[in-house]
């Protein structure tokens, strides 16, 4: 799979409400658009989609969700990138995708 096409957004990170919940920010909705309605056959089981993020100057090898209750796609924020660059929840930052 190549990555070569790159997305950037400005977006806040939230917590699932779960116990425990995991931490994402979500992509905007048009472009959530049109990344599926390219490269909608990248996507694995659940919606899911290889990809790298990058944010506050730590890059990393993820995938992106597609969270249908939203029609947009979601980037998970692992513990480990939150505590090296110290995002918290609701402060908006400038996040690259690439697909």
């Amino acid at each position: 799979m190549s990555q070569n096409i790159r997305y950037q957004f400005s977006g806040s990170m939230w917590k699932h409400s779960d116990v425990g919940g995991w931490h994402f920010i979500s992509m905007p909705f048009d472009m959530s658009k049109e990344i599926r309605d390219h490269h909608q056959w990248q996507e694995e089981g659940w919606g899911r989609m290889k990809a790298k993020a990058a944010l506050l100057g730590i890059q990393w090898d993820t995938s992106i969700w597609f969270d249908t209750k939203s029609a947009c796609y979601i980037l998970p924020v692992k513990a480990a990138i939150r505590k090296k660059t110290g995002l918290k929840v609701d402060v908006p930052v400038a996040v690259e995708i690439w697909v």
